[in-house]
């Protein structure tokens, strides 16, 4: 059994999701770390990092997987987002843990066999892979349930792999 905990990095809301697996996988915990605009940057990503290591400290993951960031026309926002994602990454291997990284595109591949789906495709892939009744909410703790089970797809094939060569 192992147990692995997905990131969707955020200044403002930080995904989070830990998925359990061992012949099937079981969402253990999801939610959302919200941060009031208004806070200066620094403030909060302190807040985040103190919060992730809560995560950490509570689900005790196995691995870590976080969605990497996405550089689109915003540069202001994708610095803000890499500023998260650095401070998620230095609360995981400060508790000793090895850390993943998946684009968006390929965490949607992974998990709805479509690289470029919707979010509301997202959720509910990720409502039918983990057997959940409603498709998790909101949708930063959906992605990062998401990048957990893309994790997971992508280590039981590595695994596969090595084992015929």
């Amino acid at each position: 059994m192992i147990r692995i905990l997905g990131i969707d990095p955020g200044t403002i809301n930080l995904g989070y999701g830990v998925v359990e697996v061992d012949a099937g996988m079981k969402a253990l915990d999801f939610g959302v770390i919200h941060v009031a605009s208004g806070i200066r940057i620094e403030k909060r990503l302190k807040y985040l990092y103190e919060k992730i290591n809560d995560v950490i400290l509570k689900s005790n993951p196995d691995e870590v997987a976080i969605e990497q960031l996405f550089v689109g026309k915003n540069a202001k926002s994708a610095f803000a987002i890499g500023a998260a994602q650095t401070v998620a990454v230095l609360a995981v291997v400060n508790n000793g843990l090895p850390v993943y990284y998946y684009s968006p595109n390929m965490i949607k591949q992974h998990v709805t066999s479509y690289g470029h789906s919707d979010k509301k495709q997202v959720q509910e892939m990720v409502r039918i892979h983990l057997g959940l009744l409603e498709s998790p909410e909101p949708n930063d703790a959906a992605d990062a349930l998401a990048t957990a089970i893309c994790h997971i797809n992508c280590s039981r094939f590595n695994r596969w792999v090595s084992e015929r060569v």
